[in-house]
This record gives structure tokens, sequence and C-alpha cells, in this order.
């Protein structure tokens, strides 16, 4: 197996440190909200308006990168990341919820950032190593799944307000991302790839596999994210489990999320895309069945480790595709298109998720999903024979 390069390396150890706002936002702002939040459906707000601001931040950040490239936009957001860090902390301090919505809403700056890192892995490497430097970097977000939940609760009680401390450790972990990313070389792209002019979004767009990787990415964060974000709601606030439970079932989920990324660049190589994205769904099917026959630990834990393989499998396989729609010179729009719709359609479905496990309950708002996850199967299945059949004309 080809070593990858530096640049890769430094890239997976910085967004591991970086990745823990979301995971740390996730585990407790939900829970910071429930205890902060004027009614208990605006109880999950906090972790909605992280994605919200994703979605919103997206376009501008990944226009920064081409303006100033990679390595200076990620060292002047993590700058700015650590002051919402410390003005999150006051936030708390003051006990205003609405004011600490917008915090975790200005950190979308931060996540949208972050995503970029795994295009700036692919830029680092040669075409055949694209899906080894895509999961290699989304291995970060295994010691993430550690470092966010871990800090929330080490920092919990650090101050005589609850989480306090939590975000005053993670705007630490920014200042040792800073420090990592000092390294790192902006990544180049050869010149002989720019010698054609860029084309328009609507021309890039009429092809399938731009629609198949943007949808599936799209489908695997938005079932994610809806499931995920009412977890702890249901689980901690709802059934009871203690926090310690939810914590670790948290974190069993991000791992899963990000750990069969030292399988997926092999799963690639041996079954294909397509396959790798169907076995996706798959397991987001068994996940709601699982998930659907009870409240015990066992069920939310093994139905969040399978939605965490689902999503890796999704997203790692739209992640590979989508550069196999665009040359060089266009990779800033259409990445910026991508991210746009992706984190668009996960802001929606975690501003809902709170609503809606309040509203509904946990198994109606399980079998909400169903209908986007078959869609999402009909659509690749029906992309593989007309690809297949394309082929066959030739």
């Amino acid at each position: 197996m080809t070593s990858l390069p530096r640049n890769v390396w430094l890239l997976t150890f910085a967004q591991s440190l970086m990745m823990a706002v979301s995971s740390m936002v996730v585990f407790a702002g939900g829970l910071i909200g429930a205890k902060l939040a004027p009614i208990d459906k605006l109880s999950t707000l906090p972790i909605a308006c992280m994605v919200i601001g994703t979605a919103t931040a997206v376009v501008p950040v990944t226009f920064l990168m081409k303006r100033i490239g990679r390595k200076y936009s990620f060292i002047f957001i993590l700058i700015y990341s650590i002051a919402i860090a410390l003005l999150a902390a006051y936030t708390i301090y003051l006990q205003t919820f609405y004011w600490f919505c917008v915090t975790t809403f200005l950190f979308g700056v931060t996540n949208a950032c972050v995503m970029q890192f795994r295009f700036a892995a692919m830029e680092s490497v040669t075409p055949e190593l694209i899906p080894n430097a895509a999961s290699n970097v989304l291995l970060g977000g295994i010691a993430a799944a550690f470092i966010g939940p871990e800090a929330a609760v080490f920092g919990k009680d650090l101050f005589s307000t609850e989480f306090l401390g939590s975000f005053i450790l993670l705007a630490g972990l920014f200042v040792i991302a800073i420090l990592v990313l000092l390294a790192l070389k902006n990544p180049k792209i050869e010149l002989v790839e720019f010698k054609n002019a860029p084309r328009s979004l609507k021309s890039i767009s009429k092809q399938s596999v731009f629609w198949i990787a943007i949808l599936s990415a799209a489908v695997g964060y938005m079932i994610m994210s809806f499931i995920m974000t009412a977890t702890p709601v249901s689980m901690h606030v709802m059934d009871e489990h203690s926090l310690s439970h939810t914590k670790w079932v948290i974190q069993s989920h991000i791992i899963a999320m990000y750990l069969p990324s030292i399988f997926t660049a092999w799963i690639v190589q041996k079954m294909g895309i397509k396959k790798m994205m169907i076995f996706g769904l798959i397991a987001y099917l068994i996940c709601i069945a699982i998930a659907y026959s009870g409240h015990y630990l066992s069920n939310y834990w093994i139905s969040l480790v399978l939605l965490g393989i689902g999503w890796n499998f999704l997203f790692i396989g739209g992640t590979t595709l989508l550069p196999q729609s665009y040359h060089a010179n266009e990779r800033f729009k259409v990445q910026a298109f991508n991210d746009f719709i992706v984190f668009g359609t996960q802001a929606i479905a975690s501003l809902s998720a709170g609503w809606i496990v309040y509203t509904v309950g946990w198994e109606m708002m399980l079998l909400f999903t169903l209908p986007i996850i078959l869609l999402q199967l009909i659509v690749i299945l029906k992309w593989t024979s007309t690809k297949t059949r394309v082929q066959a004309d030739q």
C-alpha cells in the first residue's frame, strides 16, 4: 500500500481536534438546551442552530479557501473559533438560552471549515489515492468521538455553572489545532489541469454522477442528523437513561461513523462505490428496525452504531464520486454547491428532530425516515442499471 503524504496526516490530526466542537455540541447542546430552553420542544435548538450555521457558512468558507488558500483559511477560522468557544462559555455563565443558540450557530463556520479537510486531503494525493486520503482524514472523527464528549464531561463541573468549563477546554483544543496546521503545505494543483475553461454549474449538473454523489451524502447526513439529534433527548430526558450511558451511546455512534474509514478504501476497490452506498442504506433500514423495537440501552446502542456505519458508507461514497464530476479549476464551486445541499438538508433534519420527537414520539419519528431511505435506494439502483446499459451500448 502506497504511503500517504505528510499533509494528509496533519489534516487528520487537526481535524480530530477541530471536530470536537460537533461531538461536544451534539452531546451537551441538547442537555444544556433541556435545562435552559423555555419549552421542551426547543431543547435541541442549539444543535439545530449549529447545523443551520454550517449550511449558511459552506459557500463563503469555500470561496475563502479559493482566495487565500487552504492553510491560511484553516488557521484564520480556528482563531475565530477560539473566540466563539469563549463566547459560548460566557453565554452559559449568563444562562441565556437564545444567546447560547447564537454561539452554536456561529460554530457553523468551524464545521464548514472542517468539511473542507477532506477536499484538501484529496488534493494532496494522486487520483488513485483519493479514496484512501478521504477515508484517512475522516479517521480523525474517531478521536473526536472521545475528545468532544470527554471534554464536555470533564469541564462540566470545573466551575459552579455546568458546562462552562467544557467550552473553555474546547478553545484550548483549537489552539493545539493551530499549532499542528502551521506545518501544513497548501495542496498544489498541476497547471496542466487548468488548460480548459471551467464549465458552468448548469453544465456540470447534467452529469448523473454529480447528483448521485450529492444525494448520497445529503441523505446520509439528513437521516443521521435527524436520529442522532433526537437521541440524547429521547434517551436521557424522556427515557431517563443515565448521562454516562447517553454519552457512551453518542460516542459509540461517532466512532461507528469514522472507524469504517479504515476499511472503506478497500471496500471501494473490492465492491465498488455503488454497492457500498447500497449497504449504507441497508444499515439505515436495520437501524430503524432495531430502534423501533424498544427503548432499552441495547436498542439505542446497536441502532446508533448502525446509523454511524450507514453514514460512513454513504458519505465516503458520495465524497469519492464527487471529484469525477469536475475538473480541478471547477472544484471550489462544485464543492460549495455540494456542501450547501448536504448541510442544508442536515439543517432541516436537525431543526425538526427535537420538535418531532416531543410531538409524535420516538417510534413515529423513526418511521418518517423510511420513505427517504427507500427513495434513495431506488435512485442508486436505477443509476447503476442505467450506467451498465450505456456501457453495454458502447
